[in-house]
């Protein structure tokens, strides 16, 4: 009996180990992210090296302007989140909007060597080179929104030479999301890193029901919107760059740095912001020794849903300091 409870128990121990390696994972994607790019940006979509990286990212207005705008977006989104700004922005300045990794459409590498292009060391090399790409002794203005401000923030802490300014919109400083840290060894039994991208591909859905929750008035949504959050989950390889993304450490730390934060600051945040509770900006605000300014009947996404308003606070701030 004791013999053919351990044969059973070896059979089905057989069956967990393997049969995970059986199901086929396939990508639901079938473009290049060169093809995808092009179908929604045209001609303004470029292609460039850094960091080991290739980035995707839109340039506007005059390299010789006073100011460098970079534009950092949140998660599940990408530079064409800040389209209705980008134009305007770079009537004042030059500006630079591009995609993080495992996001619109950057390179997506399935396996690499040395540092991970998906964990917060890389955002920050990408960062830095980013800079070091464009800026032309001009002064630099970090826009970072969600979870594209805790990079902002972590790179203005650690090159606060190379910062003039930093805008912290409905900034994910306190809550980075993802998976508790305790955790993060499932991510690594072979098993679950074989079926991974075939968990995560339901963003492919319920990111939309979060971008519904990021406006206040959902009727701002429109198909033109839809489409620019869908078009990335069109480059093939997504959902492996998307698990691969929550592998990675994307931990920054910057709630506990604040304190030493001696860049200028604007707080930006929409006062019925459910995804990064409005509280959180006034809290962070309050930290800062700031006023935030806080945009009416706005959710999660000013710089979407309150362009006008975005506007006229950042470049407010920008030309006032």
């Amino acid at each position: 009996m004791k013999r053919k409870v351990l044969t059973v128990s070896a059979l089905i121990l057989g069956v967990l180990l393997v049969v995970p390696f059986l199901v086929p994972v396939n990508s639901s994607g079938t473009l290049t992210n060169r093809e995808a790019a092009k179908e929604v940006w045209g001609e303004r979509s470029q292609f460039v090296e850094i960091a080991g990286n290739e980035v995707h990212l839109v340039s506007a207005g005059d390299p010789k302007a006073k100011q460098l705008f970079i534009l950092l977006h949140g998660f599940g989104a990408s530079a064409l989140s800040y389209l209705p700004v980008l134009d305007e922005l770079a009537a004042v300045g030059e500006v630079v909007a591009y995609d993080r990794a495992a996001f619109g459409f950057s390179e997506r590498p399935e396996s690499f060597s040395g540092t991970n292009p998906y964990s917060a060391k890389a955002s920050l090399e990408v960062l830095d080179g980013i800079i070091d790409r464009f800026n032309q002794n001009q002064q630099v203005v970090l826009v970072g929104h969600s979870a594209g401000g805790q990079i902002a923030a972590a790179y203005a802490l650690e090159h606060p030479e190379r910062v003039d300014y930093l805008v912290l919109e409905d900034a994910a400083i306190y809550s980075s999301g993802g998976t508790p840290t305790w955790l993060n060894w499932l991510y690594f039994i072979p098993q679950l890193n074989h079926l991974g991208p075939a968990l995560v591909s339901t963003i492919a859905t319920s990111g939309l029901e979060i971008l519904n929750q990021s406006y206040f008035d959902q009727n701002k949504i429109t198909e033109q919107t839809l489409a620019h959050y869908t078009q990335p989950l069109k480059v093939v390889g997504w959902e492996r760059a998307f698990w691969e993304f929550n592998r990675a450490d994307r931990r920054l730390d910057v709630a506990s740095r604040l304190a030493a934060l001696k860049t200028k600051t604007l707080v930006l945040t929409g006062d019925n912001d459910t995804i990064v509770a409005t509280e959180d900006s006034l809290r962070l605000a309050a930290e800062l020794g700031l006023k935030p300014v806080v945009i009416s009947e706005c959710g999660h996404l000013p710089h979407e849903e309150q362009p006008q308003q975005f506007l006229k606070s950042v470049l407010s701030f920008t030309a006032e300091n």
